[in-house]
């Protein structure tokens, strides 16, 4: 510096001056920093982070699938070669666009790819470049090139061109998706479904506002209530789909989108780690398809277990949508419908201008045609001016004054050009020219041109065939992936797995799960709340923790259930001021956590007497001994806490007496004095509910029990706990009775018969599943109904002739209430074509008879040799392995003697069977008052014989019976 100072040719200017802090001529830094990352946000931005709104691409992935379509012939290239050519267009260098090509390869969509592109599923990465092999696919050479409409820019290096958009005529960015970080902005875009945005694009050009929701490659589930458009604000919650294979195994085959099988599979042993859940042990079964096979730890409920799964690990995943894209050289958030609806203009003008390009083309050929034409038919070619021309100036003269006379034919004017390329033809080609055939072409062209403007003037329709004809070409094996659904938000505490033990100190007022040397009161989870009651007649809620202090004299501690009305406490507790006792029930719901609550009067002195914590309301009876008195005859009386209202916990409560208590003694413990539970299914989120949403099943109470029945016949009891999970393809839900008939319709394979049963389901054990039909490959339930009186409609080929026939059938009649293992009756002699449910009744009257050369008398029972429900109901009532043939009875009708019995009740009813005459069962038709007769007063015909086989039934047009 002191160099600087002395050097005389130093600008003195340029020198610090000595006068203070001053310092002349230095230009100040903030204006170039500012300047300069306003620069580099807005290339970030713009040049590679978000995709434009025209093509749905960013600029590498514009510059890769410019560079296959230059280098496409039809066969696969090596992607570093593809690489390789992208960097004239990419500064960036090789890495980037290899990613680049790698994501969008495995979107399946715009590139066929060769070799291993990796998985996104499983998170694999895809093997190096030169080893991996691509090529445009051919939905990519349909939608995304056209050279004539594509604007173009001079590369980075200014040495090649390059697009600046690419002319696509589909909501790519729809249905790929993108995300991006840009400099103070970020844009994640969703992938949508590609035929519903086809259809979407379809219903805008109609005049119609779409209502886009998202479809992932993954599968899964998705809750998109509160997608938002995509804006910012939005969220969509993806569930992977879990299957319950058995009550000991869970299997995972879609996965949330934005996961993998292997993330997954790490977040579900952390959660095991952690105590949230227990399993015995997890497998990766993945190959084709996501396998991940979850074995449970004895005793672990596997509904309570799915709902752990989406609480504590990424088999749900939540996702913030946010749409930001580059339009008009600015980024702009825009929700997805109104992104489609610029996708879908901006198609619609791409579609005008190729058309309009076409319209140029097919009259530029008209024009050229017309010109030779007219150039040969008048000899030009041989006019003496113009072979005696010298030059090209001179030709022009003698051809604008030889064509002068024609000019109004031409729809523009003729250039020098079409004239030098008039006169380059050769003379071989005007010798053989063929006017005929030129006239034929122009015709043609003409013809063309007329569907092409009609085509310009109905622009509309013609954009709205181009998406039918674009999905039909390319929409088979794209259709939805993600099913949408409802999703009813999971209580972590609710479904957290007990896995710490909690003690208590009564004497010092500790409790936690670090005081292991005191009294054990039960196990809980790290997140739970533990509700206190203490002898001063207060109660806190407070976490669980490893020791905290909630005060001393504690009387009752458990875990606090939030919004359980069911709990009720019963108290008794002595006022400290006045010393008069009260009595009280109460329900604890919604509290302030770490809040102390005084449940007596507040005053000084107060304590509890009595106390005991119900959970399902029950009222027990005690025992009152008071203190001997003067006043007093009688020193003891029993209080029934069943006759006392429940209230709030800030309630008084009654008094029970004004004398002081000596003790009180539980005389009888007491039942609940609550109602049924009240349950009720909500048919969208498929879960039980006590909120009154959805299909009500009923009230529930004690080993009270909810049927279940499959679409294949399959049906379960389960209990009514609010975490049960239930089966999409599930046909009945209801509350359980086991007096209750149901009516099935069912085809048999083995057989090939459609057949009918009556029965009522056997009361087995929660869990178990039963068929209720034949479990030979191809048999299915067609109808099953709970009514007392069901009306099928039948389609039927009659007799030899084949007539067809529509009957009504009532099923009542057809077949009396069997075991529910029999097979059933024939419905119908005839080939049956179709059956459906006509009408039911509840009510047994007036309904209409079934046909009656329609109805069969034949039943068909299983044999040991078939496989039923037998096998797993060895305790069931056997059916007679035998056909009894009746012949048609008579219904004489007497006057009653007594009230009839009730339909849905046939063991009222008592008839002898056949194998045991001393044994009765409900299989009678005959009611009371009726005296059941034979035509001609015969007796009852019975053929014993025993059918190994159903297909040797045969039953001929005269409803006869016969063996083959």
């Amino acid at each position: 510096m002191s160099e600087d100072l002395n050097d005389p040719d130093k600008n003195q200017d340029d020198i610090p001056a000595n006068n203070g802090d001053k310092i002349h001529n230095v230009t100040s830094l903030d204006g170039l920093y500012e300047n300069w990352f306003l620069d580099y946000a807005s290339y970030v931005i713009l040049d590679r982070a978000v995709p434009h709104i025209n093509d749905g691409l960013k600029p590498v992935q514009r510059r890769i699938l410019h560079s296959l379509k230059e280098m496409d012939d039809g066969r696969f290239n090596k992607a570093a070669n593809v690489i390789g050519n992208t960097m004239k267009y990419h500064p960036h260098g090789d890495a980037s666009i290899g990613d680049a090509m790698v994501q969008i390869g495995q979107k399946n969509l715009l590139i066929d790819c060769q070799g291993n592109w990796g998985d996104p599923v499983t998170g694999d990465s895809a093997a190096a470049p030169r080893y991996i092999e691509a090529r445009l696919s051919k939905f990519a050479l349909d939608v995304v090139f056209n050279a004539d409409t594509t604007v173009w820019q001079a590369s980075y290096d200014g040495r090649n061109k390059e697009p600046i958009t690419l002319p696509v005529k589909f909501p790519l960015l729809l249905a790929q998706g993108a995300e991006g970080i840009a400099v103070g902005l970020a844009t994640k875009i969703l992938p949508h479904n590609f035929i519903e945005l086809i259809d979407a694009s379809v219903a805008v050009l109609q005049g119609q506002r779409p209502n886009l929701l998202p479809d992932f490659p993954t599968g899964g589930m998705a809750d998109a209530s509160a997608y938002n458009d995509g804006q910012r604000g939005g969220r969509v919650r993806v569930r992977a789909k879990i299957i319950e294979r058995d009550k000991k195994t869970l299997t995972i085959t879609e996965i949330p989108f934005t996961t993998t099988t292997g993330g997954l599979i790490d977040s579900v042993i952390a959660a095991n780690d952690k105590g949230k859940i227990k399993i015995k042990k997890i497998e990766d079964n993945t190959a084709q398809n996501v396998e991940i096979v979850i074995h449970l730890a004895p005793g672990i409920s596997p509904d309570v277990t799915i709902d752990a799964l989406y609480a504590f690990t990424d088999c749900e995943v939540s996702i913030s949508p946010n749409t930001c894209v580059i339009q008009a050289d600015k980024p702009r958030f825009i929700s997805v419908n109104d992104m489609l609806v610029e996708s879908t203009n901006f198609t619609r003008e791409l579609l005008k201008l190729e058309l309009q390009i076409r319209l140029k083309e097919l009259m530029e050929k008209i024009f050229f045609s017309s010109l030779l034409k007219i150039f040969i038919q008048e000899g030009m070619y041989k006019h003496p001016d113009y072979e005696s021309s010298a030059n090209f100036e001179e030709v022009l003269v003698v051809l604008n004054r030889l064509f002068g006379p024609f000019f109004p034919q031409f729809y523009r004017t003729i250039e020098e050009d079409d004239y030098k390329k008039l006169i380059d033809k050769p003379m071989s080609s005007i010798t053989r020219f063929d006017v005929k055939k030129t006239d034929e072409q122009i015709k043609n062209l003409e013809s063309e041109i007329k569907v092409v403007k009609n085509h310009l003037k109905h622009l509309t329709e013609y954009a709205i065939d181009w998406f039918v004809k674009l999905k039909e070409k390319y929409g088979k094996g794209r259709e939805r992936k993600t099913e949408l659904r409802t999703f009813d938000r999971v209580e972590a505490s609710q479904v957290a797995l007990a896995n710490v033990k909690l003690y208590v100190n009564r004497d010092d007022g500790f409790i936690g799960t670090g005081l292991k040397k005191d009294e054990f009161v039960g196990d809980c989870s790290d997140i739970d709340e533990i509700i206190v009651f203490r002898e001063d007649g207060r109660c806190i809620i407070t976490k669980v923790q490893e020791k905290v202090f909630v005060g001393k004299g504690i009387i009752h501690v458990a875990v606090f259930k939030k919004n359980d009305e069911r709990t009720v406490y019963n108290m008794i507790y002595k006022d400290g001021e006045s010393g008069t006792s009260y009595v009280k029930r109460f329900a604890v719901t919604g509290v302030t956590r770490d809040k102390e609550y005084d449940l007596t009067k507040g005053t000084k002195g107060s304590r509890v007497l009595y106390f005991s914590a119900n959970p399902n309301g029950e009222a027990e009876v005690v025992n009152v001994q008071l203190k001997p008195h003067q006043k007093l005859k009688k020193l003891q009386f029993d209080e029934d806490f069943a006759l006392l209202a429940i209230k709030g916990r800030a309630s008084m409560g009654n008094i029970i007496t004004k004398y002081p208590v000596k003790k009180i003694l539980l005389k009888s413990k007491g039942i609940s004095t609550l109602a049924g539970r009240k349950i009720w299914y909500d048919e969208i989120l498929k879960r039980l509910n006590v909120d009154g949403r959805g299909k009500f099943l009923g009230e529930f109470d004690g080993d009270d029990r909810i049927l279940t029945v499959l679409a294949n016949g399959v049906y379960e009891l389960t209990s009514f706990d609010l975490n049960n999970h239930f089966d999409d393809k599930m046909v009945v839900i209801e509350k359980y009775n086991p007096e209750k008939v149901f009516s099935v319709v069912h085809y048999d394979s083995k057989s090939k018969n459609y057949l009918v049963k009556r029965f009522v389901f056997e009361n087995i054990a929660i869990g178990k599943q039963i068929s209720v039909i034949s479990e030979e490959s191809g048999s299915k339930m067609l109808i099953i109904s709970g009514a007392a009186q069901v009306i099928v409609k039948v389609d039927q080929l009659k007799g030899a002739t084949k007539t067809p026939e529509t009957v009504e059938l009532n099923l009542a009649d057809l077949i009396d209430i069997k075991g529910m293992k029999a097979m059933g009756n024939r419905v119908s002699v005839h080939v049956i074509q179709s059956i459906v449910l006509e009408t039911e009744h509840d009510d047994a009257d007036d309904v209409p008879d079934p046909t009656p050369d329609a109805v069969a008398d034949t039943e068909i029972v299983l044999t040991p040799d078939d496989k039923t429900v037998a096998d797993e109901a060895p305790n069931a009532e056997q059916e007679v392995n035998d056909t009894e043939v009746v012949e048609d009875e008579i219904a004489i009708e007497k006057p009653p003697e007594k009230p009839a019995a009730s339909p849905k009740k046939p063991e009222e009813t008592p008839v002898k069977t056949k194998e045991n005459p001393g044994e009765t069962s409900a299989k009678s038709d005959e009611k009371p008052g009726e005296t059941l007769v034979k035509p001609d007063e015969l007796p009852v015909k019975k053929v014993d014989f025993e059918i190994t086989n159903p297909d040797d039934i045969d039953i001929d047009d005269k409803g006869q019976l016969g063996l083959f």
